[in-house]
């Protein structure tokens, strides 16, 4: 099963009536990895997955927001842990010691900065590093 991957980012019920999003970058080999398991779960159970390549269809601040409540709740990840810190432009931009405010305005501007990928299911998200923690959130329950 192929996801399918929207030019146009989702709106909040958009988001209610699709239960599985991945944020990925498609050159990225655990974003492909964690996709194929998404996409394997998302096969067996029948569900819609949306999968998102976040660098042409990026968050906004208020999704990056909310993304980052999920995985706080889910991982205690914080705004600086959402964030690539290895990155030539993390440094450019002297983001290390950057408040959340600052770095999530700087993840909604350059979408680049996002840790990737991201899978979200229901109320819950990971950032799936390594791939295999998406079992974290897609088996729970």
């Amino acid at each position: 099963m192929h996801g399918s991957i929207h030019p146009a980012f989702h709106d909040k019920q958009r988001i209610q009536n699709i239960m599985l999003i991945i944020y990925y970058n498609p050159g990225c080999s655990k974003s492909r990895a964690a996709l194929e398991l998404t996409q394997q779960f998302a096969a067996q159970h029948q569900l819609a997955l949306d999968v998102v390549d976040y660098q042409k269809t990026p968050l906004s601040l208020a999704q990056l927001t909310e993304l980052h409540q999920l995985l706080q709740s889910e991982q205690a990840v914080s705004v600086l842990e959402m964030t690539r810190d290895n990155e030539e432009l993390f440094s450019t931009l002297a983001l290390k010691d950057a408040s959340d405010t600052v770095l999530l305005n700087a993840l909604a501007a350059h979408p680049q900065l996002l840790q990737r990928p991201i899978v979200r299911f229901h109320q819950r998200a990971v950032i799936a590093r390594p791939p295999e923690l998406v079992n974290q959130i897609l088996h729970a329950d």
